[in-house]
């Protein structure tokens, strides 16, 4: 059996980029196990977008971390990183 895969993912007011980027990543040769998504309190619409693009892989293990107050990059990304399960993020 091979490693597995997670894939971690930082989006703040991300909605006009999250649907493709979740999308590329969903339809890569290897598709992750999980994908960690940590929002840093935006304030548009990506959280949705993630719940609706993501619903429709259920093979996939998705954890939405979302972060009521900001984070900034570097937490919000290490939040992310500690949340992967994988051999490999």
């Amino acid at each position: 059996m091979g490693l597995s895969v997670s894939v971690a993912m930082c989006t703040h007011n991300g909605e006009a980029f999250v649907e493709r980027q979740l999308e590329s990543i969903l339809r890569s040769n290897r598709v992750p196990e999980q994908i960690v998504v940590s929002d840093d309190a935006s304030t548009d619409s990506t959280r949705t977008i993630v719940d609706r693009v993501t619903g429709r892989h259920p093979s996939v293990d998705v954890v939405l971390l979302d972060n009521q107050t900001p984070l900034g990059v570097t937490a919000n990304f290490e939040q992310a990183i500690g949340a992967c399960k994988g051999d490999v993020i």
